[in-house]
């Protein structure tokens, strides 16, 4: 028997006219572990919460969804309490109580569970996820991915069989991401827990996965093995919304040649790398371009820059010593809790620091996104949160429709202007957020992880537009832990460690440099070629080098590359 089935489960919200979910069928089977994914407001979070009664949004359902045969609304309390978990994109939501060991606890506490028994999980739990060095910690003084691990931990105290996860990585650095998703194949392998998982991070998630589901506008688009999908998106290429989110062994091997199967993990891109050519490369490295530098006033400066939360505690920021220049993309990376957003918060002036000095050229109005996008809203649609952002700015009321419309057409919010800003899916709310501070025409723009919920698509819409605003004179400082995003788009790319800037390089020599804090594309080609950072510096190297090859030593016949599992 599945453990959940969805039978032509229909939905809509009361504020729309249109279905969010359109006649959605799967099963899912025991112990297994499948990928959900799609673009932003495709209805991913929407199917996700109707697997778990207590949190099934309002509006009007059609359909069934059954567990272990039993309608998920009939389930007894106790049943419906334990047998299904649920964590939730924002690690912060879910988090209840002041203690680490109490979070454990809660959930079991309200089951009524005997104390010894209580003990009992709570100790195997911290044991299972390694929290004994934080298990007496306040809860708001952890990062932001132990945060997710400790409700990932507390959920799992509760014994499910099927844990249900709404883009649990999505404000986890790249390396929090990767240990919190290695951590759920060791559930769904040593526990056997079906693990039905929402995720923007494909590149981890797919090995991962014993099938994926892809979903575009409420209907299921695909649902079969990672790498059945895999080759079905890279068929469609660029045309196809999710083909950017694929694993970047995919899209090079698509990229390079289009017949059989692609790899999809780093190590089978690797070897397949290292099948197209045995005898190594004569071109290793891309030619070198004149770097296109903006003009060298700076537009912020930090000098020394130090500060602290409470008195007796560590310093935050130790240092700090930065400048970046007008019209620079300038994108600071690090590890959850190591400072990034305390230092944008010195630079937009919400922090004073302790000593040093911060300065923003003359003249120069900052916008700022925080790392919330909830912290804007103040209206009850999306429409009317940017008409908010333009009524202290001087114009006519058609010149501020206008605009609305423009920046609803833009964000791809049209459809959804007169939804409250709390129904938007976590992507749409980003780019809601993102809208209302470019209504303001900020010259320097400060962006707190502006990509996290948004698929790849929009990532790349996004980029054109910031890219646009730089032409115009915009000058951008990023916080980031999208590797990816950082180096296909910043000028400048800067790791933030122990308080200050550890090292800054132009995004080929920073991530060329690194072996783990590196994408997929360097670390899958850094065997054959140097400083290849981004999938299509790796697929313009490999046709440089087929060229090559082809056109042999006296002109002759191509010669084939040998026999490869893959492609």
């Amino acid at each position: 028997m599945e453990e959940i089935r969805c039978d032509r489960l229909s939905f809509c919200y009361p504020d729309r006219e249109e279905d969010a979910l359109r006649e959605v069928s799967f099963a899912l089977s025991p112990a297994s572990f499948v990928v959900l994914c799609g673009r932003s407001g495709c209805g991913k979070s929407t199917l996700l919460r109707h697997l778990k009664a207590s949190m099934a949004p309002y509006g009007d359902r059609r359909g069934e969804v059954l567990y272990r045969g039993t309608p998920i609304d009939r389930l007894d309390p106790r049943t419906a309490a334990c047998a299904i978990g649920f964590v939730q994109q924002d690690p912060d939501a879910q988090l209840v109580t002041d203690k680490v060991w109490h979070e454990l606890a809660f959930g079991l506490e309200n089951l009524g569970l005997p104390t010894p028994d209580i003990r009992r999980r709570v100790a195997e739990m911290a044991h299972f996820f390694g929290i004994q060095d934080w298990f007496h910690r306040d809860v708001y003084a952890l990062s932001g991915g132990q945060k997710q691990l400790l409700n990932l931990a507390a959920v799992m105290a509760m014994q499910p069989q099927v844990l249900v996860l709404d883009e649990p990585t999505s404000q986890l650095d790249p390396i929090a991401a990767s240990e919190f998703l290695a951590t759920l194949a060791k559930i769904n392998r040593e526990l056997g827990t079906t693990v039905f998982l929402s995720e923007h991070r494909l590149e981890e998630a797919f090995p991962l996965a014993d099938r994926v589901m892809v979903m575009e506008g409420g209907r299921i688009a695909a649902f079969d093995t990672p790498q059945a999908v895999s080759a079905q998106l890279s068929r469609a290429g660029k045309a196809h919304p999710m083909y950017l989110g694929l694993p970047a062994a995919v899209r090079i091997c698509a990229g390079v040649q289009h017949q059989g199967p692609c790899p999809v993990t780093v190590r089978e891109g690797r070897l397949w790398l290292s099948g197209l050519f045995p005898q190594g490369v004569a071109q290793p490295a891309l030619p070198k371009k004149e770097a296109v530098l903006p003009p060298a006033e700076p537009a912020l400066t930090l000098e020394n820059v130090w500060f602290r939360y409470r008195r007796g505690e560590d310093e935050v920021v130790r240092g700090l010593s930065l400048t970046v220049r007008r019209g620079e993309w300038y994108c600071l990376l690090g590890g959850n809790g190591a400072g990034k957003s305390t230092a944008l918060k010195l630079i937009a002036g919400l922090l004073k620091p302790l000593r040093g000095r911060v300065r923003v050229a003359d003249g120069l109005a900052l916008g700022v996104l925080p790392q919330n996008p909830q912290a804007l809203f103040t209206e009850l649609s999306a429409e009317e949160e940017l008409f908010d952002a333009l009524a202290d700015l001087p114009g006519t009321d058609r010149a501020r429709r206008e605009a609305v419309e423009e920046m609803l057409s833009l964000l791809e919010l049209t459809g959804r202007r007169a939804a409250h800003p709390y129904d938007l899916s976590g992507g749409e709310q980003q780019r809601l957020a993102l809208g209302k501070i470019l209504l303001r025409r900020p010259q320097i723009l400060l962006l707190d992880e502006p990509t996290k919920g948004l698929d790849p698509f929009f990532k790349a819409s996004l980029a054109k537009l910031l890219k646009s605003l730089l032409a115009q004179g915009l000058t951008l400082f990023m916080v980031s832990h999208d590797i990816e995003f950082c180096a296909e788009y910043g000028d400048t790319c800067a790791l933030f460690f122990d308080g200050s800037i550890a090292s800054q390089d132009p995004p080929r020599r920073f991530f060329g440099g690194n072996s783990f804090y590196t994408t997929s594309a360097n670390r899958m080609s850094r065997h054959l070629f140097a400083e290849a950072v981004t999938c299509q510096d790796v697929i313009s190297l490999c046709a440089m080098n087929l060229t090559n090859n082809s056109s042999g030593p006296e002109g002759g016949a191509p010669s084939s590359p040998p026999p490869s599992s893959f492609c």
